[in-house]
């Protein structure tokens, strides 16, 4: 899915934000995995977000123009060369000529100038918009334009005398998805969802854990996702007490639960889902009192998900159910106050309960203001919701609960009356898991 004025309208935005001066935004390099042989390719997200372009050696430069000296706001592409003989062999470019058309630039250049003609544009601007500490390289090479321009004051050529963040910018319009971006989220969502369905009708005892993660690049692919959003987490047993556990290689073993926590890209937006089930395809009791209440906690957490909350209200919502359960399980001892003053529930859960999701799966955006305060919830912001339980082998935890890891998430939008959940149609009633497991593929 394209659409120019889509791409055209956040440059626009980020052009009279920016109110004077101009914007450097690179691409990401392309990366070597071992000796010749490259990473696949991924584009950087602030890059995308503003021009749709997929190809590497790519930089956009936006210069916000001056209406006193009646020059117009620009959108500027640096970009490959069109080569055919490079063509034959890594596939096809677009060329500054084919890209300036298709993607709605104002002026496009090839790559190998840029060099040559920054100096000159960032020439008499009063500002750079730069994210400056992320990448040396670049860093090394904005302020060397710099200088250069500098070396031109006694011609009465000034240099930007302010470096802003440009992704700060950025950040505020991200937080905001459009009709045009959810479209993209809900279906990346929906393959999400339909492979975590699948993961569950095809679980048996005795399987290896990465025989799991297989099906879900199948079902990723075979949908129209061009990638797993990031490394999925197919964690058996004792594995899934293990927040970031990626080994994915263990065997799934009879009674044990089985926590997957996988999600898709497509076209650049990420899904972000998590569900545990017994890999017999039936919980025990104990299994099911401590996912019920993981689950009770999570559908408290997407209530107060809604506008006008404030980001920490789900996590809040989540976390007084959560440990009121671990208090009457006889995990935790005293009152939900007593627990949540001491912190003795972290044994338990110890990570917060979302983040943002879009084109980065922990996602653009500020969590607090510059007072320090929660930020408010909004219609168009998209978020995980995402409480969890682990007991791992402790001196002060009855035998019976250990090696327990359960995790559900689901992506969430905010509207303007309250949510829609994305990930819905992945399965995690108990009864409807058992039920789907019964029909095993």
């Amino acid at each position: 899915m394209f659409k120019i004025n889509e791409f055209q309208q956040r440059r626009n935005q980020l052009l009279s934000k920016m109110g004077s001066g101009i914007a450097i935004i690179p691409t990401a390099p392309e990366a070597v995995r071992n000796r010749d042989s490259y990473y696949p390719y991924r584009f950087d997200s602030y890059f995308y977000y503003l021009t749709g372009f997929t190809e590497p050696e790519s930089v956009l430069i936006l210069i916000a123009g001056n209406t006193a000296k009646s020059e117009s706001p620009r959108s500027i592409l640096f970009c490959r060369d069109k080569d055919e003989t490079r063509e034959i062999w890594d596939g096809f470019r677009f060329g500054p000529g084919a890209a300036k058309i298709q993607f709605g630039f104002d002026e496009t250049f090839s790559i190998q100038e840029l060099d040559a003609l920054m100096p000159d544009l960032m020439a008499n601007q009063n500002q750079l918009f730069y994210s400056l500490g992320f990448d040396a390289a670049w860093d090394a090479r904005i302020i060397n334009w710099l200088n250069k321009v500098k070396d031109k004051s006694r011609t009465g050529v000034s240099a930007p005398e302010a470096v802003l963040d440009v992704r700060q910018l950025v950040d505020k319009q991200r937080l905001v998805k459009t009709p045009f971006e959810l479209d993209l989220m809900r279906c990346s969502a929906n393959i999400a969802a339909g492979a975590h369905n699948r993961a569950m009708q095809v679980t048996q005892v005795n399987k290896k854990e990465y025989e799991i993660e297989a099906e879900f690049l199948y079902e990723f692919y075979r949908n129209g996702a061009q990638a797993p959003a990031y490394k999925s987490i197919v964690a058996g047993g004792a594995n899934a007490c293990t927040l970031h556990y990626n080994g994915n290689n263990c065997v799934l073993n009879d009674g044990d639960l089985l926590l997957i926590d996988a999600g898709c890209e497509l076209d650049g937006y990420a899904s972000d889902i998590t569900r545990t089930f017994p890999v017999n395809g039936k919980f025990s009791n104990i299994q099911s009192d401590l996912y019920e209440m993981v689950l009770q906690s999570q559908l408290a957490a997407i209530d107060a998900a809604k506008p006008g909350n404030h980001w920490n209200a789900p996590h809040e919502a989540a976390l007084n159910i959560l440990v009121q359960g671990f208090i009457d399980f006889k995990l935790c001892k005293g009152s939900i106050e007593e627990v949540l003053e001491n912190g003795s529930y972290r044994q338990f859960y110890m990570h917060r309960t979302g983040h943002w999701l879009g084109l980065d799966v922990h996602d653009a955006g500020d969590y607090k203001n510059k007072a320090g305060d929660w930020a408010t919830l909004e219609a168009g912001n998209t978020l995980t919701v995402e409480p969890g339980c682990y007991v791992r082998p402790a001196d002060n935890v009855s035998e019976h609960f250990w090696n327990i890891g359960i995790r559900i998430e689901d992506d969430v939008l905010i509207t303007a009356t309250g949510n829609e959940v994305l990930t819905k149609n992945a399965v995690k009633n108990i009864a409807d898991i058992e039920q789907l497991m019964q029909n095993s593929c």
